[in-house]
């Protein structure tokens, strides 16, 4: 996992990388979604932060439909338990780094956007 602190992050942006994490818990991808499109242009951090989580988003839904394929050979059901358990800790991991100034990169996602 690749990071690098950028002190010049307002504590505004920080606040708002942070929220794009945590309102997933709650919203999945809307929350996030429109989170980004209306602040990405304002912060290279929220900017960052918004198209990592939403690259996580579509990765992570990729591994789950293949997880789900999987699920008719038994396997699957292990893969879907794996994937939500590293989901769970991906985000809270994005939220603290995001609240620190670090510019989370996460790992094994497609980086579509």
């Amino acid at each position: 996992m690749h990071t690098a602190q950028d002190v010049s992050v307002s504590q505004e942006d920080k606040l708002v990388a942070a929220l794009i994490y945590g309102i997933s818990f709650f919203t999945a991808f809307i929350g996030p979604l429109v989170i980004w499109i209306l602040k990405k242009d304002s912060s290279d951090f929220v900017d960052h932060h918004g198209r990592e989580y939403l690259n996580f988003f579509i990765s992570y839904t990729i591994y789950g439909l293949i997880a789900s394929l999987l699920a008719l050979i038994l396997i699957g059901f292990l893969i879907l338990g794996v994937l939500g358990i590293a989901a769970f800790v991906i985000t809270v991991v994005g939220i603290v780094k995001a609240i620190q100034g670090d510019r989370f990169r996460i790992p094994f996602i497609f980086r579509l956007l």
